[in-house]
């Protein structure tokens, strides 16, 4: 499947890495596609769990067992089935199985609070669903307020080898409500045993431009919706990914901690990798140690994750003295990285042999996740890079289509073969979000806020949400964070306006400090002496909060609509 955007004007040449202007995508579905990678190198390890390794024919006969399973359940082409899982192997056959058999998984954060489940279900129109036994107390609150026809229970012991998978059922699974199977309740072996009397043709020929997944993101009204994304989303981030690699993906490892129900990880640290041929390896839960452990247990060559994951190594010395001269790629996005702590890890990684630096992307779920990554071999200060192959930007005028001259701020909008099919059942912001340029072609309103340079480098600025207007000038608080970052006492900032009945919106900065400093007044102005050398007048943090921590999303970002 080929693209052609040739009227479509790029202000730079193809000199920063070698990646190609254009790509061949695959013209079948998502799980047809990792199907072949499967049968073309079918010993080869696709995902690691806990320990096990589970072989890409593994991983193929498992994917084609749930397909079965769901279609003997009832499930059939156009459905959506709720997928409430972390990072264990029964999401990845669920996500492939429902493809391969023409329906939709809607993917969910397990520790979403019951009203969240019951919304999501409700938005995607889903009356069936799986979940791992430790979240079936919570679903059976959802059971009390909205029907669910099915609710299927998997057990992480049941991707486990022995004899860990014994210590998991003895201390930790025995804890968990004990789940009771009745008519709309099956535990996953019983799921999979439906599958076995299925006959005739189950799998479907999909069309690879119809809806594929279902992701869950704000937009820019910051209300909840599920975004559809279609296979080919899927299909061209993989490649495109791998083109902007600029390493060997093929047979190589990804350390999956960013969750499957993340545009991020489902995109790049799970799909690309399976499509490639790589490992991708299951982090179920993180946490700082746990995730260094397995650094040094599993050697992975590629990285992915947000900036908060990055800091918090940085701050810790459970890697004091590891060798990571394995790493081929660290990726960061989901959310801004800040100059300081760019440099910050880099030199971390220096100091541990690594021979690369950390690559700044970004990206929204309305393309799936990744669209604009750092080249290899030049970085600007600032900026997120370059656009993926047949990925194409613009800076727009804020609420137009007019295109403004390079170096001028306004909207970053994008179009490319990784964006969305739309939002489910919201026509109004569709039609505000997905808008026909004079070109032509459909381009995505990110309501991200941006600069795009003559080589075609962009800057992210700010979420047009978030840009506090004070006094009648704009002010971006990832500059001011940047700032507050610099001075040495400073491990973490956020910064957001609130209400002054004379300014509009007065800016109020959050920190948090280094280990082992003190929150002293002395401090306090140091900070704001700090502030004054390098921020106007206008945008100086009107007040200073010291915190011991900042709130974040489910996903690792700064809650920053916690903070007041």
């Amino acid at each position: 499947m080929k693209f052609n955007y040739d009227n479509i004007a790029t202000p730079w040449l193809d000199s920063y890495g070698e990646v190609p202007f254009h790509l061949n995508y695959s013209d079948t579905s998502m799980s047809a596609t990792v199907l072949a990678t499967a049968a073309a190198d079918p010993d080869f390890t696709a995902l690691s769990f806990m320990g096990r390794k589970i072989p890409y024919r593994l991983l193929s006969e498992e994917v084609d067992r749930t397909a079965r399973a769901f279609y003997g359940l009832g499930i059939r082409p156009g459905m959506r089935v709720l997928v409430c899982l972390p990072n264990v192997p029964q999401a990845i056959y669920c996500l492939y199985g429902l493809n391969r058999i023409g329906a939709t998984p809607a993917m969910v954060h397990p520790l979403s609070a019951v009203g969240e489940i019951i919304h999501y279900m409700d938005e995607a129109s889903c009356d069936y669903a799986v979940t791992l036994d430790q979240f079936y107390a919570k679903f059976l609150d959802v059971k009390k307020q909205r029907p669910i026809k099915q609710l299927i229970i998997a057990r992480v012991s049941e991707e486990l080898s022995f004899p860990l998978s014994l210590g998991q059922k003895l201390l930790t699974e025995r804890k968990f409500p004990k789940v009771i199977e009745d008519g709309s309740v099956l535990l996953w072996k019983h799921f999979i045993a439906l599958g076995e009397n299925v006959r005739g043709k189950y799998a479907v020929e999909k069309d690879p431009l119809k809806e594929a997944v279902v992701l869950f993101s704000g937009g820019t009204t910051g209300v909840t919706k599920g975004i559809m994304l279609s296979d080919l989303n899927f299909n061209a981030l993989a490649r495109q990914t791998e083109a902007m690699c600029h390493e060997q993906v093929r047979h190589g490892k990804m350390l999956a901690a960013m969750p499957v129900f993340h545009g991020f990880g489902l995109g790049v640290c799970i799909h690309t990798m399976l499509v490639c041929g790589g490992t991708a390896i299951l982090v179920p839960r993180f946490n700082v140690k746990s995730y260094a452990k397995l650094i040094r247990k599993t050697q992975p060559n590629f990285i992915a994750g947000v900036p908060t994951l990055f800091e918090a190594i940085t701050r810790n010395t459970y890697l004091d003295g590891a060798d990571l001269s394995c790493l081929k790629g660290v990726f960061s996005g989901g959310d801004s990285l800040s100059i300081e702590l760019k440099k910050k890890f880099d030199a971390f990684l220096k100091e541990h042999k690594a021979t690369i630096r950390v690559r700044e992307g970004y990206g929204t779920t309305e393309c799936v996740t990744a669209c604009c990554l750092t080249p290899y071999n030049k970085e600007k200060e600032g900026s997120i890079g370059l656009p993926y192959p047949d990925t194409y930007f613009k800076i727009c005028k804020v609420g137009t289509c007019e295109e403004v001259p390079y170096g001028e701020e306004g909207e970053i909008c994008l179009t490319g073969p990784s964006m969305m099919l739309g939002y489910i059942n919201h026509e109004e912001e569709n039609a505000s979000t997905l808008r026909r340029h004079a070109d032509g072609y459909t381009w995505l309103h990110t309501g991200d806020l941006g600069v795009m340079d003559e080589e075609g480098f962009v800057y992210f600025r700010q979420r047009i949400k978030r840009m506090i207007i004070t006094n009648g000038y704009n002010v971006y608080p990832s500059q001011i964070e940047n700032i507050l970052e610099g001075h040495p006492a400073v491990q973490r900032s956020c910064v957001i306006g609130v209400s002054d009945p004379l300014k509009m919106q007065k800016v109020k900065a959050f920190v948090v400090l280094k280990d082992g400093v003190a929150d002293t007044p002395e401090l306090r102005d140091s900070i704001m002496e700090h502030c004054r050398k390098h921020i106007a007048k206008y945008a100086l943090p009107a007040e200073l909060e010291v915190r011991d921590s900042l709130p974040t999303t489910l996903v690792g970002k700064v809650a920053y609509t916690q903070l007041s």
